[in-house]
This record gives structure tokens, C-alpha cells and sequence, in this order.
């Protein structure tokens, strides 16, 4: 049984989260309020998040800088962090236990009030630094060098092997002899082409 739970420990501390963080519990705000405020510094530097922070107008704005700073402090302190190098990594309020309260109200009634309270979080790292991709030299290619005769002249280059296609002529004795119908319009004028117009016979009249 004690080795069980020697093991568990063991393990739970290898697997525990090392990243600098600070926690304030039992704030007297609404988890709501916060969240508005952890939205706008999530993903952000410190240094960004501070002057977001300093010049928001949010009741939430005064404990969240107040647990950012102290992240910031257990970073710089116990893991030799400096504070130009961290982020908000991740950061969220929880909800506390509520206060209830009676307000009295007309004819012997009363309304319950909800003083709300959040456990807010912050977790802080360090930003990787982008290390250059290292250039590795260009293969050098050997330059193309023209052949060269016995006599001392350069020979003609050589042309590309390909056949382009010919264009069809246009008059009909240029082009070639197919078995294919010739889908162009007729050689000649308007003039060449005999139009037969039908005959016209006039009625008898008696």
C-alpha cells in the first residue's frame, strides 16, 4: 500500500505543471466580470498585458493585474525568468462559494441577494526563441561550356527536337488531300456562285 502511494506521488510530481503562475482566491467579484477582463490579456506579453491592464476601465482590472504581478515575481524569483521573455500563457476565474443575503421588500416579502465570489488564475512562460534556419551552401553547378571544333571555331547549338504544328493554308490547291469534310466556308465571291431563283408562271386570264 506504501509503495502504491509512493509511486503515485512520484509520478503526480514528474507530471506536475512547472510553468510560473499565481492564484487569488475568494475575490469578492463575479467569475463573469473577470472573464471580460482575462479575455483582453490572454495570449499577450507581460509587459502588453500590464498596460492593458493599467488603462481599462473594469472593476475586474485591479485583482488581475495585482495576480499578474505576482506570476511575474514567482517567474523572475524562483525560475530565474526575465520578465521581457514571458506571456500570458493561460488564465481563467473560477467560481467561489456565493454569500446569500435578504433584502426586505413591501408586505412582509423579501428577495435574496448573491454576493459572488472567484477564484482567479494566471500561468505565465517563456516565449521560445526563433533559432535561424542555417543556409546550406549551393551545390555549384558547372557552367555549360559550347563544343569546340579542331580548328579552334565554336560549333552551331543545337536546336530542340519538336515538331510544331502546321498551320492550314487557306487557299484549297495549298492544303492537303484528307478524307476529312472541310468544315471551312466555301473559295470564291458571291459573284462565282450561281443562285437559281425559282420560276415564276403567270395565271391565264381569260
Amino acid at each position: 500500500m506504501a509503495t502504491n502511494q509512493r509511486e503515485r506521488k512520484e509520478k503526480k510530481e514528474q507530471n506536475r505543471d512547472r510553468r510560473p503562475k499565481a492564484e487569488a482566491r475568494y475575490v469578492r467579484i463575479s467569475p463573469l466580470k473577470v472573464e471580460i477582463v482575462l479575455d483582453l490579456v490572454r495570449g499577450k506579453a507581460y509587459s502588453e498585458a500590464v498596460a492593458i491592464l493599467s488603462n481599462t476601465r473594469k472593476s475586474a482590472c485591479e485583482p488581475v493585474l495585482k495576480v499578474l504581478n505576482s506570476a511575474a515575481a514567482n517567474a523572475e524569483n524562483n525560475n530565474n525568468m526575465p520578465k521581457d521573455d514571458l506571456f500570458v500563457s493561460e488564465c481563467y476565474a473560477g467560481s467561489g462559494p456565493t454569500l446569500k443575503r435578504m433584502m426586505p421588500r413591501a408586505r412582509g416579502r423579501a428577495d435574496r441577494i448573491l454576493k459572488r465570489t472567484s477564484h482567479i488564475v494566471i500561468i505565465l512562460d517563456e516565449k521560445k526563441k526563433e533559432v535561424a534556419p542555417v543556409k546550406k551552401d549551393a551545390k555549384k553547378t558547372p557552367q555549360k561550356t559550347s563544343a569546340i571544333v579542331k580548328d579552334g571555331n565554336k560549333a552551331a547549338p543545337q536546336k530542340k527536337s519538336g515538331t510544331r504544328p502546321a498551320e492550314i493554308p487557306d487557299t484549297q490547291s495549298e492544303r492537303p488531300l484528307t478524307n476529312k469534310p472541310n468544315t471551312k466556308k466555301p473559295l470564291g465571291t458571291k459573284k462565282d456562285i450561281e443562285v437559281k431563283k425559282p420560276a415564276t408562271t403567270r395565271k391565264e386570264t381569260k
